[in-house]
């Protein structure tokens, strides 16, 4: 989710409609952005259930006004006058395909919760605990198909999901998962988990480092370790650690595309393939 693979007119869109709603946050109380996140929701929902109104709306033979007017129609008294100005902005804009003007949608109101966290001081907290579901995730085959079951009932998957989280979870976390579970919109959920924990270090500004090592790192390790990826990196830089006995000494840090392999593994790995050559 974090980096949403559109076309060009879509990415134009959406970064001129994610200033647009920046601005909007940066100014809003905390019960405003919550009540944001709850309305734009509610509109990603009703996009996904209609894609003839859908179509419509990204009809680039219609002209922006009346898609905006459309836009008025189909809302009505349903959301608040900010939120209806943001989907008139959408819907004025060029998209590629229907379902990029959901996903733009989708990903506002999933902005709108994780700044409602950063207002409370838990975004650190909501982004590890997305991470470590997905490791369960990872881990857990069982589980994950039986909270991806297109058979179940959302209310269905969104009780075993409460079950499996207990109240190990602050309240914005159990929001994103409850919302990610009830619909997937045809997505991996596995994917979409870690898309909602890189969309959390990007909230933050900083760029997400994939960390596995044999054995957890102390605080000062830690420190160290995200000191010295933001030097090279140039902004700072969150950490996600996983434990893998694979790895058997040493560190693999995976920032984006880029892997950094100092394991003992890797070294071993290095020293095999020189004999073989």
């Amino acid at each position: 989710m974090a980096g949403l693979l559109m076309g060009g007119p879509s990415r134009d869109t959406l970064a001129a409609l994610q200033a647009r709603f920046a601005v909007l946050t940066d100014r809003a109380e905390q019960a405003d952005i919550g009540r944001i996140a709850e309305e734009l929701e509610a509109v990603t929902s009703l996009l996904s259930r209609e894609p003839a109104l859908r179509r419509h709306l990204v009809d680039w033979s219609v002209s922006g006004e009346a898609r905006r007017g459309l836009a008025r129609t189909f809302l009505g008294g349903r959301v608040s006058a900010e939120v209806r100005e943001l989907v008139e902005a959408a819907v004025g804009g060029r998209w590629s395909r229907p379902g990029d003007l959901t996903d733009a949608i989708e990903l506002l109101s999933r902005l709108a919760v994780f700044a409602v966290a950063e207002r409370d001081g838990s975004l650190d907290e909501v982004e590890d605990e997305l991470f470590r579901f997905g490791r369960i995730l990872a881990g857990q085959p069982r589980l994950r198909t039986l909270l991806a079951d297109p058979a179940a009932t959302p209310e269905r998957r969104i009780g075993l999901l409460d079950s499996v989280l207990g109240d190990k979870v602050v309240a914005v976390t159990a929001r994103l998962l409850r919302q990610t579970v009830a619909a997937p919109r045809g997505r991996n959920l596995e994917d979409a988990v870690a898309g909602l924990s890189e969309l959390a270090a990007t909230r933050r500004e900083r760029y997400l480092a994939h960390v596995r090592t044999a054995q957890p790192l102390t605080a000062a390790q830690e420190q160290h370790l995200s000191t010295t990826l933001t030097r090279i990196y140039g902004r700072p830089i969150s950490l996600q650690i996983e434990i893998d006995d694979a790895v058997l000494g040493g560190l693999v840090v995976r920032v984006g595309e880029e892997i950094i392999d100092g394991s003992v593994a890797g070294r071993l790995a290095a020293v095999r393939h020189r004999f073989a050559g």
